[in-house]
């Protein structure tokens, strides 16, 4: 591993590895005192290097003094106890790390698939987004028929029936989680069900808890109610649960991991609201 020389590093990075054919620009960076972030390549959505990412995780939790990890799209952020590990040890080790991941495409990584139940177009949504159409922007050209599918699949080039059969036949990938707690970011697997969208403009000020939706490339579920900005497609079951009535929420309120690979399968709104009911009564599994 080369780091880059002859340059002035900015105070906020401790150190900076040049890119070789087998791994992207490594970015090792400051983030308070107990915390480093890592970063891959430069901003974008590059898969790779979110598989990267992931794997960097996964090193990280075997180190002593790591307390937690927490990969995103292209980076992971590492918080580590000082009095235990130094910054220069931790530092050193992850290069250790970096060094045995080599090929992504020869990574393990722990994943799991969650299947979730999902009304398309269902009333819930419709209600917030013909609120917004009426509220806050008359006349939003991503408001058609009171709904966001199909400006989704006029923007894409396909019907609406195209856009449910590409997001219920492919598998989901969890990149991370971020802007409201347990929030999914996740990628189609399946190359042939990409489907992009700009977000809102302005934003919505609301969006029911379990809406999901489509902005840029990435497909969101929303875990609570809560300002957005994505498309919404429909809406699934509760994936945050502070009470934890459902099983699925025993260990942890949050119920999406990072490299989960989620399944949509598609129910009608009236199946969706008896099988919500039994989430929140324990019942569902």
């Amino acid at each position: 591993m080369t780091q880059l020389a002859s340059q002035t590093l900015p105070d906020a990075v401790i150190e900076v590895l040049s890119p070789t054919t087998d791994r992207p620009k490594v970015t090792y960076r400051h983030s308070g005192d107990e915390y480093v972030l890592i970063e891959y390549g430069e901003m974008s959505t590059d898969f790779f290097h979110n598989l990267r990412a992931m794997g960097l995780a996964e090193q990280a939790k075997k180190i002593t003094g790591v307390l937690d990890v927490v990969p995103s799209f292209r980076a992971v952020m590492i918080h580590f106890d000082p009095l235990t590990l130094s910054l220069h040890e931790l530092v050193e080790k992850m290069k250790e790390s970096e060094s045995r991941i080599g090929d992504v495409e020869q990574l393990t990584i722990p994943s799991r698939i969650v299947n979730l139940p999902a009304a398309f177009q269902d009333h819930t949504t419709t209600e917030y987004v013909e609120r917004y159409a009426k509220l806050i922007r008359p006349g939003a050209p991503n408001v058609i028929n009171g709904h966001n599918i199909e400006y989704v699949a006029i923007y894409n080039g396909v019907t609406v029936e195209d856009v449910i059969r590409l997001v219920t036949t492919t598998e989901y990938w969890v990149a991370m989680l971020g802007f409201w707690p347990g929030l999914p970011f996740a990628l189609p697997l399946d190359g042939r069900a990409y489907l992009t969208a700009p977000k809102y403009n302005p934003t919505r000020p609301w969006t029911p808890e379990g809406a999901f939706g489509i902005g840029g490339p990435v497909l969101a579920i929303y875990p609570i109610e809560s300002p957005g900005g994505y498309q919404l497609l429909g809406r699934t079951v509760p994936i945050y649960d502070l009470k934890q009535r459902n099983p699925a929420f025993k260990d942890n309120p949050v119920l999406l991991k990072p490299a989960d690979r989620v399944r949509l399968t598609r129910v009608t709104d009236e199946d969706l609201q008896e099988i919500r009911r039994r989430v929140f009564d324990g019942t569902f599994r």
